[in-house]
């Protein structure tokens, strides 16, 4: 709707209900697996049974809390430990992709960027997929050539951190680039006019005004790399990431133990969001 243009009540209405809904339609299921996580029952549904902590704190079975479940904090502590790698090797490639694709122009350049978004479109177990695929050939050509057990190459930690690192790169270089576009290189140059050397101007002028960017894009890459599940199932190897150690527990069956973790990852990315609005607003 346009503000300026006059509307009759009726239109006015149905839009404002139309928001509503919507708002309703993205926000009930979030809200059904909060209220469930303190549900004193085994299962995650009707009829309610009372309020309980356990599902947090609990220390007997069968209602272990997820601060007691060691499979589950493992996990969380394996999800972690990956989404940190991607998102520094993610920001650390970005940055270079934003300067390269926004300082430079060279033969092949539209070519080179449209391989850098390929990750974007294909769907993730996909990409999952091919990875695999090409690591398995290339561990058993280096077994056949030189009697070389690559572990890298094989399932595992090291898989799932470049097959994340894959796409969440490119988000990085999309997030970073967005910001240098609007940079005034006239900045630079009275760097460079003072005595600065080019990277001494890049380092003192262009970084910081790139900062909230960066910050941008670690959270962004941190929260997705967290979250990732198609590709992560193609590449995981013992170490299971959080989503995939959820994922077989729900084989199993649910409980509101995996409400619980939800809940705790809403508040989490929740809590991440809010962090990197007010890094860039005080910047």
């Amino acid at each position: 709707m346009i503000p300026s243009i006059p509307q009759s009540r009726f239109l006015t209405a149905s839009y404002t209900a139309y928001i509503a809904l919507f708002f309703i339609f993205l926000a009930l299921p979030l809200v059904v697996v909060a209220v469930f996580a303190f549900n004193d029952s085994q299962f995650p549904s009707l009829p309610w049974e009372g309020f309980t902590w356990n599902w947090f704190f609990g220390a007997e079975r069968p209602m272990i809390g997820v601060f007691n479940e060691r499979p589950i904090l493992r996990s969380i502590g394996t999800s972690a430990f990956v989404a940190v790698f991607v998102s520094i090797l993610s920001v650390g490639v970005g940055l270079s992709n934003a300067f390269l694709f926004n300082r430079y122009r060279f033969p092949g350049q539209g070519v080179l960027y449209v391989l850098m978004l390929l990750p974007l479109v294909i769907p993730g177990i996909v990409l999952g997929i091919s990875i695999l695929v090409a690591s398995s050939r290339a561990a058993e050509g280096l077994w056949d050539l030189a009697q070389w057990d690559v572990d890298a190459l094989r399932p595992g930690l090291t898989l799932v951190i470049l097959g994340q690192f894959s796409f969440v790169a490119t988000i990085s270089t999309l997030v970073i680039a967005a910001r240098l576009q609007k940079f005034d290189q006239t900045l630079e140059e009275a760097a460079l006019n003072l005595g600065a050397n080019r990277l001494t101007a890049v380092r003192t002028v262009t970084l910081p005004y790139l900062m909230p960017a960066m910050i941008g894009a670690f959270v962004v890459a941190f929260l997705m790399s967290f979250e990732n599940f198609n590709t992560t199932l193609m590449l995981v190897g013992s170490d299971a990431p959080l989503t995939i150690a959820m994922f077989d527990r729900l084989k199993e069956g649910s409980t509101p133990l995996l409400n619980a973790v939800s809940l705790l990852l809403m508040l989490v990315s929740s809590g991440l969001a809010l962090i990197m609005i007010f890094a860039q607003r005080r910047t």
